[in-house]
Protein backbone atom coordinates (compact mmCIF):
# COMPACT_ATOMS: atom_id res chain seq x y z
CA UNK A 1 0.00 0.00 0.00
CA UNK A 2 2.83 2.38 0.81
CA UNK A 3 4.40 1.73 -2.61
CA UNK A 4 1.07 2.55 -4.23
CA UNK A 5 0.84 5.79 -2.28
CA UNK A 6 4.39 6.79 -3.24
CA UNK A 7 3.61 6.09 -6.90
CA UNK A 8 0.46 8.22 -6.67
CA UNK A 9 2.42 11.01 -5.01
CA UNK A 10 5.01 10.98 -7.83
CA UNK A 11 2.27 11.08 -10.46
CA UNK A 12 0.60 13.96 -8.62
CA UNK A 13 3.83 15.97 -8.44
CA UNK A 14 4.37 15.49 -12.17
CA UNK A 15 0.78 16.53 -12.82
CA UNK A 16 1.18 19.62 -10.63
CA UNK A 17 4.18 20.74 -12.68
CA UNK A 18 2.30 20.30 -15.94
CA UNK A 19 -0.86 21.94 -14.66
CA UNK A 20 1.01 24.87 -13.16
CA UNK A 21 2.68 25.53 -16.49
CA UNK A 22 -0.75 25.62 -18.09
CA UNK A 23 -2.21 27.79 -15.28
CA UNK A 24 -4.73 25.10 -14.36
CA UNK A 25 -4.09 24.91 -10.64
CA UNK A 26 -5.83 26.54 -7.65
CA UNK A 27 -4.99 26.49 -3.96
CA UNK A 28 -7.12 26.80 -0.86
CA UNK A 29 -7.70 26.17 2.81
CA UNK A 30 -10.36 24.22 4.70
CA UNK A 31 -11.43 23.41 8.25
CA UNK A 32 -14.32 21.72 10.00
CA UNK A 33 -15.64 18.89 12.13
CA UNK A 34 -14.08 15.45 12.25
CA UNK A 35 -16.35 12.68 13.58
CA UNK A 36 -14.14 9.67 14.22
CA UNK A 37 -14.19 6.23 15.81
CA UNK A 38 -12.23 2.99 15.92
CA UNK A 39 -13.88 -0.08 14.45
CA UNK A 40 -12.67 -2.92 16.67
CA UNK A 41 -13.48 -5.12 19.65
CA UNK A 42 -13.77 -3.18 22.89
CA UNK A 43 -14.42 0.26 21.37
CA UNK A 44 -17.58 2.34 21.45
CA UNK A 45 -19.26 2.38 18.02
CA UNK A 46 -20.42 5.99 18.36
CA UNK A 47 -18.54 8.70 16.46
CA UNK A 48 -16.57 11.17 18.63
CA UNK A 49 -16.22 14.85 17.76
CA UNK A 50 -12.89 16.32 16.72
CA UNK A 51 -11.73 18.86 14.15
CA UNK A 52 -9.60 19.13 11.02
CA UNK A 53 -7.79 21.92 9.20
CA UNK A 54 -5.39 22.10 6.29
CA UNK A 55 -4.70 23.10 2.71
CA UNK A 56 -5.28 21.70 -0.76
CA UNK A 57 -4.50 22.13 -4.45
CA UNK A 58 -7.01 21.62 -7.26
CA UNK A 59 -5.43 20.46 -10.49
CA UNK A 60 -7.61 20.46 -13.62
CA UNK A 61 -6.42 17.74 -16.00
CA UNK A 62 -9.31 17.53 -18.45
CA UNK A 63 -12.84 18.87 -18.75
CA UNK A 64 -14.82 17.50 -15.84
CA UNK A 65 -11.85 15.76 -14.20
CA UNK A 66 -9.01 16.78 -11.90
CA UNK A 67 -6.87 15.77 -8.92
CA UNK A 68 -6.92 17.29 -5.45
CA UNK A 69 -3.97 16.52 -3.13
CA UNK A 70 -4.26 17.79 0.43
CA UNK A 71 -2.38 18.04 3.71
CA UNK A 72 -4.80 18.06 6.65
CA UNK A 73 -4.31 17.88 10.41
CA UNK A 74 -7.19 16.03 12.11
CA UNK A 75 -8.09 15.04 15.66
CA UNK A 76 -10.48 12.43 16.98
CA UNK A 77 -11.18 10.45 20.14
CA UNK A 78 -11.90 6.80 20.74
CA UNK A 79 -13.74 5.43 23.75
CA UNK A 80 -12.84 2.04 25.19
CA UNK A 81 -15.83 0.05 26.48
CA UNK A 82 -14.45 -3.48 26.90
CA UNK A 83 -11.05 -4.23 28.45
CA UNK A 84 -11.21 -8.05 28.41
CA UNK A 85 -8.61 -8.45 25.67
CA UNK A 86 -6.11 -6.20 27.51
CA UNK A 87 -6.27 -7.79 30.95
CA UNK A 88 -3.24 -10.01 30.30
CA UNK A 89 -0.98 -7.00 30.79
CA UNK A 90 -1.11 -4.45 33.61
CA UNK A 91 -0.12 -1.68 31.20
CA UNK A 92 -3.58 -1.83 29.64
CA UNK A 93 -5.74 -2.45 32.70
CA UNK A 94 -6.80 1.19 32.97
CA UNK A 95 -8.15 1.31 29.43
CA UNK A 96 -11.65 1.04 30.87
CA UNK A 97 -13.72 4.19 30.21
CA UNK A 98 -10.66 5.89 28.70
CA UNK A 99 -10.68 8.07 25.61
CA UNK A 100 -7.31 8.15 23.85
CA UNK A 101 -6.78 11.17 21.58
CA UNK A 102 -5.66 10.34 18.04
CA UNK A 103 -4.04 13.19 16.10
CA UNK A 104 -3.13 12.54 12.47
CA UNK A 105 -1.57 14.35 9.55
CA UNK A 106 -3.74 13.20 6.64
CA UNK A 107 -2.44 13.21 3.05
CA UNK A 108 -5.27 12.33 0.65
CA UNK A 109 -4.91 12.32 -3.13
CA UNK A 110 -8.40 12.56 -4.57
CA UNK A 111 -9.91 12.47 -8.02
CA UNK A 112 -12.37 15.32 -8.69
CA UNK A 113 -15.21 14.26 -11.00
CA UNK A 114 -17.79 16.85 -12.06
CA UNK A 115 -21.40 15.82 -11.43
CA UNK A 116 -23.20 17.74 -14.15
CA UNK A 117 -21.61 21.01 -13.03
CA UNK A 118 -18.02 22.18 -12.44
CA UNK A 119 -19.14 23.42 -9.03
CA UNK A 120 -20.40 20.05 -7.76
CA UNK A 121 -17.81 17.25 -7.61
CA UNK A 122 -17.54 13.63 -6.56
CA UNK A 123 -14.25 12.92 -4.76
CA UNK A 124 -12.61 9.49 -4.56
CA UNK A 125 -9.10 8.36 -3.69
CA UNK A 126 -6.56 7.01 -1.19
CA UNK A 127 -5.30 8.65 1.97
CA UNK A 128 -2.16 8.05 4.01
CA UNK A 129 -2.14 9.28 7.60
CA UNK A 130 0.74 9.84 10.01
CA UNK A 131 0.09 9.66 13.77
CA UNK A 132 1.45 12.91 15.21
CA UNK A 133 0.67 12.36 18.91
CA UNK A 134 3.83 12.98 20.95
CA UNK A 135 2.97 11.60 24.38
CA UNK A 136 3.72 7.92 24.96
CA UNK A 137 0.95 7.37 27.48
CA UNK A 138 -1.65 5.13 25.82
CA UNK A 139 -4.53 6.84 27.55
CA UNK A 140 -3.44 10.43 26.86
CA UNK A 141 -2.43 10.26 23.22
CA UNK A 142 -2.62 6.63 22.14
CA UNK A 143 0.80 6.42 20.55
CA UNK A 144 1.96 3.34 22.48
CA UNK A 145 -1.04 1.30 21.36
CA UNK A 146 -1.39 2.57 17.79
CA UNK A 147 0.78 2.25 14.70
CA UNK A 148 2.38 5.39 13.32
CA UNK A 149 0.73 5.14 9.90
CA UNK A 150 -2.72 4.41 8.47
CA UNK A 151 -3.95 3.81 4.91
CA UNK A 152 -7.57 4.65 4.04
CA UNK A 153 -10.08 5.06 1.22
CA UNK A 154 -11.94 8.36 0.88
CA UNK A 155 -15.25 9.16 -0.78
CA UNK A 156 -17.22 12.39 -0.67
CA UNK A 157 -18.79 15.43 -2.29
CA UNK A 158 -17.40 18.92 -2.89
CA UNK A 159 -19.41 22.08 -3.59
CA UNK A 160 -17.31 24.87 -5.07
CA UNK A 161 -18.90 28.30 -4.75
CA UNK A 162 -17.17 31.40 -6.20
CA UNK A 163 -14.81 31.64 -3.19
CA UNK A 164 -16.18 29.37 -0.46
CA UNK A 165 -16.04 25.56 -0.68
CA UNK A 166 -18.16 23.05 1.27
CA UNK A 167 -17.21 19.38 1.62
CA UNK A 168 -18.52 16.16 3.14
CA UNK A 169 -16.50 12.91 3.22
CA UNK A 170 -16.43 9.41 4.61
CA UNK A 171 -13.01 7.91 5.38
CA UNK A 172 -12.70 4.13 5.79
CA UNK A 173 -9.50 2.70 7.25
CA UNK A 174 -8.02 -0.18 5.26
CA UNK A 175 -5.07 -1.03 7.49
CA UNK A 176 -4.89 -2.33 11.06
CA UNK A 177 -3.74 0.52 13.31
CA UNK A 178 -3.37 -1.63 16.43
CA UNK A 179 0.17 -1.94 17.75
CA UNK A 180 -0.86 -4.16 20.67
CA UNK A 181 1.04 -7.42 20.27
CA UNK A 182 -0.18 -10.89 21.19
CA UNK A 183 1.90 -10.69 24.37
CA UNK A 184 -0.20 -7.73 25.54
CA UNK A 185 -3.61 -9.12 24.64
CA UNK A 186 -5.58 -12.30 25.17
CA UNK A 187 -7.26 -12.07 21.76
CA UNK A 188 -5.49 -9.50 19.56
CA UNK A 189 -7.99 -7.76 17.30
CA UNK A 190 -7.77 -5.46 14.31
CA UNK A 191 -8.53 -1.77 14.86
CA UNK A 192 -9.52 0.37 11.89
CA UNK A 193 -10.18 4.10 11.81
CA UNK A 194 -13.41 5.50 10.40
CA UNK A 195 -14.41 9.13 10.17
CA UNK A 196 -16.87 11.59 8.73
CA UNK A 197 -15.46 14.98 7.77
CA UNK A 198 -17.64 18.06 7.26
CA UNK A 199 -15.75 21.17 6.21
CA UNK A 200 -15.83 24.66 4.79
CA UNK A 201 -12.98 26.63 3.28
CA UNK A 202 -11.71 29.22 0.85
CA UNK A 203 -10.48 28.56 -2.67
CA UNK A 204 -7.99 31.14 -3.97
Amino acid sequence: MKKLFIALAIITCATVSTANAQKMIRFGFKAGANLGKIDGTGYDEAFKLGYHLGGFAQINIAKGFGIQPEVVFSTSKAEVKNTAEFEADNEFESLKDNKPNLNYLNIPILANIDLGSPRFKLQLGPQFSILTSKKTNVFEEGKAAFKSGDFSAVGGLWLQLPIVNISARYVVGLSNVSDVSASNAVNPDTWKNQSIQLGVGITL
